[in-house]
């Protein structure tokens, strides 16, 4: 069972998002998986067709309250996002009996933000982001390779797979225009703590979000206790 479970008190806590950042901490301090800032993502297309995936989630801001993560816009993922701009994630720590969904709308991050962490990421991520095309049709392995070496050629960077994982570059690869930041704004969390003889501690905050700009208004957390 957990260290501590904040969940099955009389007083629930008053903000999710801040039990959230706590687990996520002590998930990626413990490291009892190798990737513990992983969530599944979900998205639907513009026919209600759902499709999910594992993503790295690369922020999560408790006030106002929303999740980053990055990818190419033009996948799948983009795709959907761009017909249905809504999204549901979770979060499972199997070693520390933890589970949490969160489900909202969803934005593209301003673009300072993308070109601040793609700028952090290896010379080689960078550089593959420029040879996929995430999610089409691949013609092989080798048309892949060739795609990688023309990048490289382009940003005069060495070939990876020549190179090494940890050959040094230091030229410049900037953001591309297809890839970026997106944020999941927290509609609703639900957060779950496993319990004995299977009575678990669920419990479901939800609030209103009204769309402000490029960002939303949040109204006050409303928390009700489910069954398992």
């Amino acid at each position: 069972m957990p260290t501590s479970n904040e969940l099955s008190g009389a007083t629930p806590p008053a903000d999710p998002l801040e039990v959230l950042a706590r687990w996520l901490a002590e998930a990626e301090g413990r490291r009892t998986q190798p990737n513990p800032n992983a969530m599944v993502l979900a998205t639907c297309d513009g026919d209600g067709r759902p499709s999910a995936r594992v993503v790295l989630c690369k922020g999560l801001a408790v006030q106002p309250g929303y999740l980053a993560f990055y990818t190419n816009y033009q996948s799948r993922k983009g795709r959907e996002l761009a017909v249905n701009a809504r999204a549901a994630a979770v979060f499972h720590w199997d070693a520390l009996h933890r589970q949490a969904r969160i489900e909202g709308p969803v934005l593209k991050a301003p673009s300072a933000d993308s070109d601040a962490y793609f700028a952090s990421r290896p010379w080689q991520s960078r550089l593959g982001a420029w040879a996929s095309a995430q999610s089409e049709p691949a013609e092989s392995r080798q048309g892949l390779e060739r795609s990688l070496a023309a990048a490289a050629e382009r940003f005069g960077a060495p070939v990876p797979d020549t190179a090494g994982a940890d050959a040094a570059f230091a030229g410049a690869i900037p953001r591309p225009p297809h890839w970026g930041g997106y944020r999941l704004w927290a509609e609703s969390v639900e957060l779950w703590v496993e319990g004995a003889a299977r009575i678990h501690d669920r419990l479901l905050w939800t609030r209103p979000l009204a769309p402000a700009g490029e960002a939303f208004r949040a109204g006050p957390w409303r928390v009700s206790r489910l069954q398992p």
